[in-house]
């Protein structure tokens, strides 16, 4: 996947992981239901700061917090763009 934005410093581009459809035990959530989800894909990395390399990488499946980032529309697809220190785990 070619993804032409590059973000600069220490942040990261994720693509958010599909929000549940349906409960464990099988009842349909409705969509004003819905919680954001909080995991996803790193679709780019920025080159981190000055003597702080960046601990991820592109292709990482990570946690991040529930209000995490800043919800962009590209190319017709959903990203979050946030910085590294709101990533609370790499799965």
């Amino acid at each position: 996947m070619s993804l032409n934005i590059k973000p600069i410093a220490d942040r990261v581009v994720v693509e958010a992981a599909p929000a549940e459809t349906t409960t464990a035990g099988g009842i349909i959530i409705p969509d004003t239901a819905k919680e954001k989800p909080q995991q996803g894909t790193i679709v780019a990395v920025g080159n981190g700061k000055k003597d702080e390399p960046m601990t991820v990488k592109v292709g990482d499946t990570v946690l991040y917090g529930k209000y995490a980032g800043t919800e962009i529309t590209y190319e017709g697809k959903e990203y979050l763009i946030m910085r590294e220190s709101d990533i609370y785990a790499v799965i």
